[in-house]
């Protein structure tokens, strides 16, 4: 299929006038879309704005209450995801939906027609064309995130969509492997496919996409090519009323350096090594916000869950307030006064099935109780009530099972959690993926309210605007080993790109390969 230019753009999918209601809650309004060959239609929108939904309803999961959808000009009467993916229409999901205990390639070909040698040599010359290497025979559950991600896009390039809907396929993936992502959309736009590109980076919006559209309380509350916004337009659209962009953005006052001077760390690791990484040294102090960056892989999780308890001590200390935590038991770490983040929230951070308040005050169960089964019902209640308001999480009530939220109010759910312990250190992976700006605000302003008390803060997370904007100091890992300890005023996209890569070690063992040659 070859693009057309100007005027001439096929119209390949179409929404107009779609409502949506569920019981008394409408979640749609009233959405009108359009996108064309060759474009990529940034749709940005907090939790709750009705995103999720509209998707739904364009592949064919869920039928509007009013309103028609066109695909290629031609009016859908009958929805199924059967009925859409005949149509051209694909949708990679932000939760991959992958069979664990099936191969990599078993996962990917399911549902083709075609003959296997067939489809195994496409999807080698796709594989080979994105770069991207990955054992074909590796079960799915020895996946980490972002492997699984790369398996759920592969997906998706091996049908030939001319609608693709990717939906946060950014959120954990390393630098090298989004730049291969989006060689992948300029090509699939060159070829006249139309991309719905569902993201809550804003950068991203500016980088890949021709035309943004953002959704708020059901509505489209803004629709414009790129080239025509800005940042803080996007924000401002994004954040409710009473929460401006400054919100966003730490003051330069808030920025200071701690004085270490005068201060003893909360923690500290000495020589600390587990699987996946190795002879980490590193310190922590009251009210500090310490950066923890680098690329998927490079052993930031590992080190966070080694300190946490979930996983065995090779070697090492780990000292907390003065005493020694190493190898303790993950309730006994929470006990000493440390609570974690984790970076799978759906996996590893939620009782789906058990309730909101349950959710939110699980570890203070652990931590406190000292044997009881139950926590006072009314110190429950205030508790839960402070993180909804404080999160702003959209929930029909305290016992609503927790399960039944939007990923992004699961994920508030799980920080509330963490955050209910009052722990002397806290350690975040990856707090924000798939948070909207709103939530972000949120989220940060509870940061800054910790790091205020003296809480001391692990922060890892592979947006560096985030690592720059928020931390006090940063080291970057890279293959298991620490290769950069930044002060703030060290701290930059460049500094941790290099050291993310290691790319001053290499630089400098090529010199030195130069002059023995």
């Amino acid at each position: 299929m070859k693009q057309q230019g100007g005027e001439n753009k096929k119209e390949l999918l179409k929404v107009n006038g779609i409502k949506k209601r569920f019981g008394q809650n409408i979640v749609l309004k009233g959405i009108d879309l359009e996108i064309h060959q060759g474009e990529v239609l940034a749709l940005i929108g907090g939790n709750g704005a009705g995103k999720s939904t509209l998707m739904k309803i364009i592949m064919g999961i869920y039928h509007p209450d009013e309103g028609e959808l066109l695909i290629c000009g031609e009016k859908i009467t009958s929805y199924s995801p059967a009925v859409m993916l005949e149509k051209g229409v694909y949708m990679i999901p932000q939760e991959p939906l992958l069979f664990p205990n099936m191969s990599v390639e078993e996962n990917i070909l399911m549902g083709f027609k075609e003959k296997k040698s067939i489809l195994r040599k496409r999807l080698k010359a796709i594989m080979d064309d994105i770069g991207w290497k990955l054992s074909l025979e590796r079960k799915a559950f020895s996946l980490s995130i972002a492997e699984q991600q790369l398996v759920e896009i592969l997906r998706g390039l091996l049908r030939d969509a001319n609608v693709l809907i990717l939906d946060e396929p950014t959120s954990a993936l390393t630098f090298d492997e989004v730049e291969s992502l989006f060689r992948i959309v300029e090509e699939l736009k060159e070829k006249g496919i139309g991309i719905i590109y569902i993201t809550h980076r804003l950068a991203e919006v500016f980088e890949i996409s021709t035309q943004v559209a953002i959704m708020r309380d059901g509505v489209i509350t803004l629709q414009a090519a790129t080239q025509e916004v800005t940042r803080e337009m996007l924000v401002q659209g994004l954040l409710p009323a009473n929460c401006s962009v400054l919100g966003i953005r730490p003051s330069q006052n808030e920025c200071c350096e701690v004085q270490y001077e005068s201060l003893e760390p909360i923690f500290r690791l000495e020589g600390f090594s587990g699987y996946g990484f190795e002879d980490i040294d590193l310190e922590v102090y009251p009210g500090e916000i310490l950066g923890v960056a680098g690329l998927v892989g490079a052993g930031r999780t590992e080190l966070a869950t080694t300190i946490f308890g979930r996983d065995p001590v090779l070697a090492g200390k780990a000292i907390l307030k003065g005493k020694d935590i190493t190898g303790l038991s993950t309730e006994e770490v929470i006990r000493a006064g440390i609570n974690y983040v984790p970076e799978d929230r759906r996996q590893n951070g939620l009782f789906g099935m058990s309730s909101v308040a349950f959710n939110t005050t699980s570890s203070l169960i652990k931590s406190e109780s000292m044997g009881r089964v139950f926590l006072n019902t009314k110190e429950e209640r205030r508790i839960t009530q402070k993180y909804i308001d404080d999160f702003r999480t959209k929930v029909t009530g305290q016992h609503q099972e927790a399960g039944s939220l939007s990923g992004g109010n699961q994920q508030k759910i799980v920080i509330g959690r963490s955050l209910s312990t009052c722990p002397g250190l806290l350690i975040l992976d990856e707090p924000t993926r798939g948070i909207d700006a709103a939530a972000r605000c949120d989220v940060y302003a509870i940061i800054k309210e910790l790091k205020k008390q003296g809480v001391g803060i692990m922060l890892i997370s592979s947006d560096m605007e985030e690592i720059i904007e928020l931390c006090d100091r940063a080291i970057v890992m890279f293959q298991g080993h620490k290769r950069g300890d930044l002060s703030k005023s060290e701290i930059s996209q460049t500094s941790l790109m290099n050291a993310s890569f290691d790319f001053q070690q290499n630089t400098a063992e090529r010199g030195r390969n130069c002059v023995e040659s």
